[in-house]
């Protein structure tokens, strides 16, 4: 249950060089939409796509791979895309939808599949959802403070970043520097301290790099419609795919960091209600297991 429900989990990466060139780790949100795009699965994306200021994402529709692929690689701040699903469908005229999110964004879509009340033909046509493992989100300003003050370098020269061995990994044309990640803590968006899920649970996919060696992607085949796109892709060889029993660190890790995010939300969770103030799930403090109110 700390990793959810899902019917499938292996370790895969897209086998197109240039999404492996350009995407974070295995591009396997890449390699989905380009090929759900090709074979008419979708008819676009809500992607973050890049803006006139580096390192802040925008929303946007993509229609075609190359679209996607400019929009490729992780962002670790925060991008709107749910607010773009409306105008997908409405402007552009959408009739299948496919969107990137992080788990606090798969939760609203999923409600609001749920509960369509002012999303009328809206709800009905996310055709296809991707969730990206997420333990935290920076705001702009934040992101760009501490990596300045704390690995001193000048954040307009960031060519990529990552998280991965305990490190935020800071990549320039020159340099590969790191911040450890318990400096990061403090920087974060305050609504992710009472994030229960790491994992992206309510995705149809949902994929990270944790539990897989560099270049490949942990991956989570989670409903019928997420099956449907992945096994194709994969028959299709434009993904490829081991056991998670034959790579490493494998699932104990993530299992570890799923739990340890729960917990510690919990702990917030019960905190704030102490002090009267409104919570988004029950308090840890109701059941002897943290993890049976989730």
């Amino acid at each position: 249950m700390v990793l959810g429900t899902y019917k499938e989990v292996v370790a895969a990466r897209s086998t197109d060089k240039q999404i492996q060139k350009l995407a974070q780790d295995g591009g396997i949100v890449s390699g989905l939409f380009c090929y759900a795009l090709d074979e008419k699965l979708i008819d676009g994306a809500v992607v973050a796509g890049p803006s006139d200021v580096m390192w802040k994402p925008e929303p946007m529709v993509a229609m075609s791979s190359d679209e996607i692929l400019a929009a490729a690689g992780t962002k670790y701040t925060f991008s709107p895309n749910v607010w773009m699903l409306k105008k997908a469908v409405r402007q552009y005229g959408l009739e299948k939808v496919g969107t990137v999110a992080i788990p606090c964004q798969s939760m609203g879509i999923r409600k609001m599949q749920s509960y369509p009340f002012g999303v009328r033909f809206l709800a009905d046509k996310i055709a296809l959802m991707l969730g990206i493992f997420c333990m935290e989100n920076f705001p702009y300003e934040s992101l760009r403070t501490f990596i300045s003050e704390k690995a001193g370098v000048d954040f307009d020269l960031v060519e990529k970043m990552d998280i991965g061995k305990g490190k935020f990994w800071i990549e320039t044309a020159d340099q590969t520097l790191s911040i450890p990640l318990k400096e990061t803590h403090g920087y974060e968006q305050n609504g992710c301290k009472v994030c229960l899920d790491y994992v992206a649970e309510l995705a149809d996919v949902s994929t990270g790099s944790v539990g897989t060696p560099d270049g490949w992607s942990t991956v989570f085949v989670r409903t019928d419609a997420g099956e449907t796109v992945f096994k194709q892709a994969v028959e299709a060889g434009v993904i490829e795919t081991k056991p998670m029993d034959d790579v490493k660190p494998g699932l104990g890790l993530l299992e570890k960091l799923a739990t340890d995010k729960k917990t510690k939300a919990m702990k917030v969770i019960d905190e704030r209600k102490a002090m009267g103030l409104p919570v988004p799930f029950k308090g840890s403090a109701e059941k002897e297991n943290p993890l049976a109110n989730v």
